[in-house]
């Protein structure tokens, strides 16, 4: 997956949300080891300190750990992957549901798109 950073929103914040989306989506598998702070931030064309806050913000989170001679890797505990998975679906289902209250979306209208929506994604 490309690294794809806006300008509308701090550019720690994307990083932390891409990584999240590399480890749940497998691109970094548990117990993988993460590229260099320069390597990956070279990669994702930012300034090395702002991917180490990055970084630092996930191994608080317990997504990330730093290994003192052997750098960083992804957590081996699945089950945090997990509900760290489930909780960004939560945060963004929560702000859909939210935006459609605010444009004048009935439950069952909102219910009734998404279906339809999902029916036309399988085909």
């Amino acid at each position: 997956m490309a690294w794809d950073l806006k300008n509308d929103r701090p550019i720690y914040t994307q990083l932390i949300e891409q990584i999240e989306l590399k480890i749940f989506s497998g691109e970094y598998p548990p117990g993988a080891r993460l590229p260099s702070v320069r390597d990956i931030a070279k990669d994702a064309a930012v300034n090395p300190n702002t991917m180490q806050k990055a970084l630092a913000k996930l191994e608080e989170d317990g997504l990330v750990v730093t290994h003192r001679t052997s750098g960083r890797t992804i957590t081996e505990d699945a089950e945090m992957i997990k509900r760290a998975k489930n909780q960004l679906a939560e945060r963004q289902i929560t702000e859909f549901l939210e935006k459609m209250q605010l444009m004048g979306f009935e439950k069952r209208e909102t219910l009734t798109l998404i279906t339809k929506l999902l029916e036309e994604m399988k085909k």
